[in-house]
């Protein structure tokens, strides 16, 4: 088995390159927007292909990594989004983008799935707690794809020519860091009788509708923060992509802390204290005015959001009623259907109440996240399986 260090950089690798290109396709959402002439309502409705296309495959890629192994299908999927890339590059109308869209979120989302199964079995056969980290490494990747997107409008490179650098460079890196040898134990197809869409129950619906509220911010966010800062603050059009970067820096920075502020305060704790900070972040959001002002929103919801999925799964994995892995993709389904829903829903809500209306969305279920948090209960055990 390779060493520690290499697994932790393989795994990494994955998780960077799924949010490199997702950062880099929301960077440039406006300058698509602009190109289609998508109203508000139009690209909602492409966004929620890309939803769609994500929710589909996320059974499948599952099914598909316990049958040829996570590594595979990671790999496969890669090389799938780096061809519906190509396809966002070159689509000549709205109807081949839209095809193009569910591709690319299908990829996304089975890729999801596929990398954090092939990171937790990274993980056991390691014997170390990985996963905090690996998702703080997707924001980092997102968080590049979106200062990448400042880098080409302010060398006033078309999204066309700044989407096919991606796809060559991205995956070229991505599979030099994945070139490890590794033997993922199979378990075979799935059971006939196990649910396609496994949903929560009892006290874990409570833990996954805790992490939707985070991650249907996450989702708008990545989507729509840079129309934002265009419509509502006015803000350079050069300066837009840096509101995901600045979000996806705080969820990096406060992932990278997140096994010491867990062990320091405990889940319940610090599933308060990421309510508290999600409510104060989109409050600034909603009612903030400044480019500046709206950064610190942007900051304050990162910080927020960063370690709701953690704290989720951890609860999920020690329910003391459902089997652990059960549990986990009961509370994933809601927490990742969130993540691709948020987009649409801020879309179609903007149609009707304005695009600063519908950020209202986010306050209402960071208030709903603060109420719930008290629920996400934990023994010791779990507060180290986190640090």
């Amino acid at each position: 088995m390779a060493s520690p260090t290499r697994l932790w950089l393989a795994i990494t690798a994955a998780f960077m390159v799924n949010g490199a290109f997702y950062g880099v396709w929301a960077a440039r959402i406006p300058a698509i927007a602009q190109e289609f002439a998508l109203s508000h309502r139009d690209l909602g409705l492409l966004l929620l292909l890309l939803a769609l296309g994500a929710i589909l495959c996320f059974p499948i890629a599952g099914r598909m990594s316990d049958r040829h192994g996570a590594p595979l299908v990671t790999r496969l999927l890669t090389l799938g989004k780096a061809v519906s890339m190509l396809g966002l590059a070159h689509s000549p109308n709205v109807s081949t983008l839209a095809l193009s869209l569910f591709c690319f979120g299908a990829c996304h989302g089975g890729m999801d799935v596929a990398m954090n199964a092939w990171g937790a079995d990274v993980e056991r056969a390691a014997k170390r707690t990985w996963m905090p980290s690996f998702h703080a490494m997707w924001s980092l990747g997102a968080g590049l794809g979106a200062l990448s997107g400042f880098a080409a409008v302010s060398a006033d490179l078309t999204y066309t020519t700044h989407f096919l650098f991606t796809l060559v460079l991205v995956p070229l890196l991505g599979f030099w860091g994945m070139n490890i040898r590794w033997e993922q134990s199979t378990r075979g197809a799935s059971p006939k009788k196990s649910s396609w869409f496994p949903l929560p129950r009892g006290m874990l619906l409570l833990v996954g509708v805790f992490a939707a509220c985070t991650t249907i911010g996450e989702g708008a966010m990545a989507d729509w923060s840079a129309i934002y800062l265009l419509e509502v603050a006015q803000t350079a059009e050069h300066i837009a992509p840096l509101g995901l970067a600045v979000f996806s820096s705080a969820m990096v920075f406060m992932r990278l802390l997140g096994g010491i502020v867990i062990a320091k305060l405990g889940p319940t704790q610090a599933a308060i204290t990421s309510g508290i900070a999600a409510v104060l972040g989109t409050g600034i959001v909603v009612f903030g005015a400044s480019t500046a002002i709206l950064m610190l929103g942007f900051i304050a919801m990162g910080f927020g959001y960063a370690l709701a999925m953690p704290i989720a799964f951890s609860r999920a994995g020690n329910d003391p009623h459902t089997p652990p892995a059960q549990a986990i993709a009961s509370v994933a389904t809601l927490g990742y259907g969130g993540i691709l829903l948020g987009p649409p829903v801020i879309g179609f809500l903007s149609e009707f109440v304005s695009l600063r209306g519908a950020f209202g969305v986010l306050l209402a279920l960071a208030l709903l996240m603060l109420v719930i948090a008290p629920t996400i209960r934990a023994d010791a055990t779990e507060a180290e399986d986190l640090a």
